[in-house]
């Protein structure tokens, strides 16, 4: 059986979605008071990773999430446990800035000749 209505989904717009995604963010850390900082240290490890084969644009992509975090440069090598409360704040908060601009990129890449 067919759901009739209106659509259930809506285009947001990026400030819009990126509102939502750390609206989300607020909500599962005070219903569920789940605790990110062992995911963030699986994402930094994985992005500081030296066998990796793309290493150094991991690191790259990293520091210009810190730097979007605001967190300054000479704080970049510091473990999660190191940040501060707020630091880590940004940090999430530049991430949702991420992940809102790749839900805009063009869906078929392709590489010009």
């Amino acid at each position: 059986m067919a759901i009739e209505g209106t659509a259930a989904a809506i285009p947001l717009s990026l400030g819009k979605r990126l509102d939502a995604f750390n609206h989300i963010a607020e909500l599962r850390a005070k219903v569920f008071g789940l605790n990110i900082e062992p995911e963030l240290e699986r994402f930094i490890k994985d992005m500081r990773d030296p066998h990796d084969v793309n290493n150094k644009q991991n690191e790259r992509a990293l520091a210009a999430l810190f730097f979007m975090a605001k967190i300054p440069a000479e704080r970049h090598g510091v473990n999660i446990s190191e940040l501060t409360t707020d630091e880590k704040r940004d940090l999430i908060k530049a991430m949702n800035q991420f992940r809102a601009v790749v839900s805009l990129f063009p869906k078929r890449l392709a590489m010009p000749d």
